[in-house]
């Protein structure tokens, strides 16, 4: 690693992995990435990390992050040279770090509010957020008023269990030695 920015890319991405899981924003069409083919053209492709996934081979090194990803199901080893990575953020802390100089052009150009949050994220604010509209539902009118309810003298005694439940069925987990 001959650059400060990627072994500070690396350190942020291995601490944010290390409290769970980790969003990657990256340029897939930057020389070494290697993204599913649909994918290839994408500016900005975020993807998501997490020891959480069982990864077989995640590897966070000097050149960049490697692993095995599923995508639509199928999966995909993915390879993410650090100079195509221009943004970390954190799905736990909610801490997000951005490399503007890594950043496509085009992300650059467009306004502030399209762009990748800066860091750390905002928390919505509740006027921000979508409201739930109620609405009254009409109810049939009541022409009879409800008895009181019994006093503990008028209340009949309680009967045994009943056991009218069906038998247990049998669990469709089982333990395979």
């Amino acid at each position: 690693m001959d650059d400060t920015k990627d072994l500070d890319k690396k350190e942020r991405l291995l601490a944010s992995l290390d409290q769970g899981m980790v969003m990657i924003h990256l340029d897939a069409r930057r020389p070494g990435v290697l993204v599913p083919a649909s994918l290839r053209g994408e500016a900005h492709l975020r993807l998501n990390l997490s020891y959480r996934f069982d990864p077989p081979d995640l590897t966070v090194g000097e050149w960049g992050v490697r692993c095995t990803l599923s995508f639509s199901g199928s999966r995909f080893t993915v390879a993410v040279p650090w100079s195509a990575l221009f943004a970390i953020a954190s799905h736990v802390t909610k801490e997000s770090w951005m490399y503007m100089e890594d950043m496509p052009p085009e992300l650059l150009q467009q306004p502030a509010a399209a762009r990748p949050p800066p860091q750390p994220l905002p928390v919505p604010v509740a006027a921000e957020r979508p409201r739930t509209f109620l609405r009254e539902v009409p109810t049939e009118p009541v022409d009879e008023v409800a008895p009181p309810p019994p006093t503990p003298s008028e209340v009949p005694p309680p009967e045994g269990p009943k056991d009218d439940s069906p038998p247990p069925r049998r669990s469709h987990l089982r333990l395979v030695k």
